[in-house]
């Protein structure tokens, strides 16, 4: 036996509950489901101790509960998020069945509709909004597999504190916002860090008197869309470097080799306790130079050609990176490494979703969250309309978007 409902939300993230709050103020049935026992679990269970929001509290807008506080500048602590979420649901009672894992979405049987099957029964529904967001399975690579059993290894998604880990030094693979943040972290605590350089841009925290993310929305940046990239797979990028940890402040790979971080290329491939690394550090460490030097430089022209009052200003150039000697390989043991993270991101998989059509990229077919299939929505993911789409600050408008179609749909179908 199944239960019908009018709307299923799928996941109670801080995305699912945004579209739940929509329904909630239009009076609309629906049911979110999530998997977990409570709301904000992928925050407490795939965040470090000391993790902040990387975007400051004054882009915190999810609808019914933006920041109104006393510090829009500042950058919320983990903590202080999972309690923001906690509140939102219990304020609006919010429905949500929790330990529910949905296993499939169907096309109804009768035509009309989509069948969402869970571990805890059956559900008919109108309509279906996807939620789960975009970082769903760790993505460790297969080489993994080869080295030494007495390294511990982990995904930045198990990684908690440096006092966690075994003594030793620690191998850090990636060099995205989580990777740089732990790497960061692990130096400053006093445990020597080898950390293989991706292709990750770096951009200031503040620049010109406003937060990146001000200049990012400002100028345009988030309003780009897949004609703007060079290819599609360039939407999967890694964000570039930034931290809101300490108050916020700016990554720069050349203050870690400063520091005395080990910085790597590529990583290639291990045998015998043995990692091989491409010779790419310095190719590697300029294009993340020029994406901070790109970006400047759009706010610069911005400025110019609007006039907006925003004192000029050079940053530092450090370049302490160009002076690393290139290594090709890299001895676990004798380099005393203990811990292996990987900072290699996530995979997303939709197929679950049965009458929905991917790309050539495996991301769903949709048009600002709204699928082919009538009744059947994508919500929270970045770039369903733009580079900004799946930011907090956006979610009521897009939410707003997804009823909408619902309600035409439903006008239609009375006709």
């Amino acid at each position: 036996m199944s239960t019908k409902i009018n709307t299923i939300i799928i996941g109670a993230g801080h995305s699912g509950m945004a579209m739940s709050h929509t329904l909630v103020q239009a009076g609309r049935e629906h049911l979110v489901l999530e998997r977990y026992s409570q709301v904000g679990e992928t925050w407490r269970r795939e965040r470090w101790d000391s993790f902040g929001m990387v975007i400051p509290n004054w882009a915190i807008r999810l609808p019914g509960a933006e920041y109104d506080g006393a510090y829009p500048d500042a950058f919320m602590p983990r903590g202080e998020f999972i309690q923001l979420l906690e509140t939102y649901a219990s304020k609006y009672q919010m429905p949500i069945q929790f330990n529910t894992r949905v296993t499939s979405v169907e096309k109804h049987p009768s035509g009309s509709g989509y069948w969402v099957k869970t571990d805890q029964g059956d559900f008919e529904a109108q309509n279906v909004v996807v939620a789960t967001g975009f970082f769903q399975d760790s993505r460790i690579p297969e080489l993994a597999s080869s080295f030494p059993q007495d390294i511990l290894q982990l995904h930045t998604s198990q990684y908690r504190n440096p006092q966690s880990l075994p003594e030793g030094a620690v191998l850090v693979v990636g060099t995205g916002q989580s990777g740089s943040q732990i790497a960061e972290e692990l130096y400053l605590s006093g445990r020597r860090v080898y950390l293989c350089v991706g292709k990750s841009g770096r951009m200031p925290r503040r620049y010109r008197g406003k937060d990146a993310l001000e200049w990012l929305k400002v100028t345009g940046f988030l309003d780009r869309t897949l004609e703007d990239l060079p290819n599609s797979r360039a939407r999967f990028d890694a964000a570039p470097q930034l931290s809101g940890a300490r108050g916020g402040h700016t990554l720069n790979l050349h203050q870690f080799a400063r520091d005395g971080v080990h910085l790597l290329g590529h990583l290639q491939g291990i045998q015998d306790g043995k990692l091989s690394i491409a010779p790419d550090l310095m190719e590697s460490l300029q294009r993340t130079d020029a994406f901070e030097a790109g970006l400047l430089k759009r706010i610069d022209d911005f400025v110019t050609r609007t006039g907006i009052d925003a004192p000029a200003e050079s940053l530092p150039v450090l370049r302490d990176g160009y002076d690393t000697p290139i290594q090709t390989e890299l001895d676990l043991r004798q380099a005393n490494i203990s811990t292996a993270i990987w900072a290699t991101g996530y995979r997303f998989d939709f197929s679950w979703v049965k009458p929905a059509s991917m790309d050539s990229d495996g991301f769903p077919v949709q048009r600002q969250g709204v699928s082919p299939c009538p009744g059947l929505y994508f919500f929270g993911l970045p770039w369903q309309d733009n580079f900004g789409s799946g930011f907090m600050y956006n979610l009521g408008k897009a939410a707003e978007h997804i009823l909408e179609d619902m309600l035409e749909r439903e006008r239609v179908m009375n006709r």
